[in-house]
């Protein structure tokens, strides 16, 4: 930015900053300080947060279109220490993602739990379905969404 730039927008005369479009951001987590950081990140954009798969699968299914799908696999606290895939984990709904293509399919899909083995069977079956998807464990997050998306 030039040093006029700088002070026209110091001075409110006129915003010469390229800031990005709002976006829309689905969440699946069950960790309360995790919404409040989702919450902090995206405060400019449409952010749906929810804690379940049932929760997950009504929100996802309506005719809202996200650019960014937020996955965690752990939704409770007996899943934290076992590898379990069951009907109440994030794998429920990347399996379902992967069986409904026409449900979000622009979508781009992180899978940010930090069960590194469960991620793995997650991206594997997103993929699967030629889904755009990948991992980012939840403490390397904040760079990975600089890369796709400006502050």
């Amino acid at each position: 930015m030039s040093i006029w730039s700088g002070l026209l927008n110091k001075l409110g005369i006129v915003d010469t900053q390229s800031g990005r479009n709002p976006i829309c951001i689905f969440v699946l987590d069950d960790d309360a300080r995790r919404h409040r950081w989702f919450q902090k990140r995206f405060q400019q954009d449409t952010l749906d947060m929810v804690e379940t798969v049932e929760e997950a699968k009504e929100i996802l299914a309506q005719e809202n279109k996200y650019d960014a799908v937020f996955l965690d696999h752990d939704l409770l606290p007996e899943h934290y220490e076992g590898e379990t895939d069951d009907e109440v984990t994030g794998y429920a709904i990347a399996a379902w993602l992967a069986a409904n293509p026409k449900i979000q399919p622009a979508a781009m899909i992180m899978v940010h739990t930090r069960n590194a083995d469960a991620a793995i069977r997650m991206v594997e079956i997103l993929r699967g379905a030629k889904r755009q998807v990948e991992y980012v464990p939840f403490p390397l997050l904040e760079q990975r969404i600089k890369n796709y998306w400006k502050s």
